[in-house]
């Protein structure tokens, strides 16, 4: 069971680093994919942060709940901006999502 939370753990940081770099490719002026891969790493992230938070749960694990619904809050605003920028592309909606982003692992990290 290890294996499978570390294996997701993974795959979420890599769905954060879809974030950044479809936030970076907007900003360096690739916006023929950089809004879908923005959309689509945030909304994969949601659900790997779901899947995580219930594989902890399930197996006894403390889960703080306040830093949970914290970053749960992020990533609802970094999916909403994304849409929106997938709707008609911005770069101020690419670097808001992205700072969110940022906003997120310093929420994981620090609290």
């Amino acid at each position: 069971m290890e294996i499978l939370y570390s294996f997701l753990v993974f795959l979420h940081f890599v769905t954060l680093a879809g974030i950044i770099s479809g936030w970076l490719m907007q900003q360096l002026g690739a916006y023929a994919k950089a809004p879908k891969v923005l959309l689509h790493s945030a909304l994969t992230q949601l659900v790997l942060g779901l899947l995580l938070v219930g594989f902890l749960e399930m197996n006894g694990g403390s889960v703080n709940h306040a830093k949970i619904g914290v970053k749960l809050a992020v990533n609802l605003i970094v999916i909403v901006l994304a849409i929106l920028n997938v709707r008609k592309p911005a770069p101020k909606l690419a670097l808001a999502a992205g700072l969110l982003a940022l906003l997120n692992i310093a929420v994981a990290v620090f609290w």
